[in-house]
């Protein structure tokens, strides 16, 4: 049977690449380590030849951190190459986790399984650059807020679990008054640094459990779960008139950014995403009719249906009046 080491030419190009190198015996016994499988495994060779594959080669399942099976083992008992799940992580002896990637495959004699080899390498790098992908794919530039798919992504899941829990559900729908005559008069920067701070502030005033997006241009959508009623609701319609009315309008100091709010409950007997925003965009337009820096409430879904309702409950509208303390400059 030819040796387990390769020879010595070899072993020196084994040494000499990125990629990392392990092969076993046929019991799965640790046979050879090249350099850069020592320095990922923090195994040196003379330690780990002689151990079984587990014990140096640790994987594990980033999701559930149970063990994962070894990709040598496998591809000996299948006779067949394998590779490992996407984004497993690599337990070092030194307990630093290091995600990797692999081709594996069983090591031939005349025929016979006599091994397998492992080629592995560091995927850190390609996994922060996809992250960051998937991030900007689902992110408002400007904002840094949820854009307008992942907004209506986990506004379905909101409504999917209010339906399972029989819970409660809103959205409120904002517009930035005026925005044109922002853009127009300070420029798209000027309208720019207004929007940046709009956002930072809702999102502030906001609980964790909920979720502020850019919906488009001057517009924000609020998923706002487990709202206890409509009082709550209609108090924090009066907190975020407030918060937006802290931002002052660029280059004038004595006139304050105002914005229009729309706020509809989501209907317990269920509903789909694009029917409860056009909901609170409909209360946010009458609102706006009434004059900049109102809210407004929509119709509750479920209340009994009078005969002739007054044009007053069509929604329900609040005046802010910013209060005279500090508002903060954008700067």
């Amino acid at each position: 049977m030819p040796s387990d080491h390769p020879p010595p030419s070899a072993q020196a190009t084994l040494d000499g690449i990125g990629d990392a190198v392990i092969t076993t015996d046929a019991s799965g016994v640790v046979a050879y380590l090249n350099r850069a499988a020592e320095r990922m495994t923090s195994w040196e060779s003379a330690a780990a030849i002689g151990q079984p594959i587990e014990t140096v080669l640790r994987l594990i399942d980033p999701a559930t951190r149970l063990a994962l099976p070894s990709p040598l083992r496998l591809a000996m008992t299948g006779n067949t190459t394998v590779a490992m799940p996407a984004q497993c992580l690599l337990v070092g002896r030194d307990g630093h986790e290091t995600p990797v990637e692999d081709s594996t495959a069983p090591l031939h004699d005349a025929g016979t399984v006599i091994g397998a080899v492992m080629v592995f390498r560091h995927v850190g790098a390609t996994l922060d650059h996809a992250r960051a992908m998937t991030h900007a794919a689902l992110h408002d530039q400007l904002t840094g807020l949820p854009n307008r798919l992942l907004l209506l992504d986990r506004l379905s899941e909101a409504l999917a679990g209010a339906k399972r829990r029989r819970g409660s559900l809103a959205v409120g729908f904002i517009d930035v008054d005026d925005f044109k005559g922002i853009n127009d008069r300070a420029g798209h920067a000027g309208g720019d640094r207004v929007l940046r701070a709009i956002a930072t502030r809702v999102r502030n005033a906001l609980r964790s459990s909920d979720t502020v997006g850019r919906y488009g241009g001057d517009e924000f959508v609020l998923v706002l779960p487990d709202v206890a009623d409509r009082d709550s609701l209609a108090a924090l319609g009066t907190t975020l008139l407030a918060v937006a009315a802290d931002v002052y309008a660029p280059g004038r100091r004595d006139v304050p950014v105002t914005i229009s709010l729309g706020l509809a409950e989501a209907s317990r007997r269920g509903g789909d995403a694009a029917t409860l925003i056009a909901r609170a965009d409909r209360a946010m337009y009458e609102a706006k009719a009434r004059g900049p820096g109102r809210y407004g409430l929509s119709p509750s879904p479920d209340a009994p249906r009078r005969a002739s309702p007054p044009p007053s409950s069509s929604a329900r509208d609040e005046d802010t009046t910013p209060s005279q303390g500090s508002r903060a400059r954008l700067s």
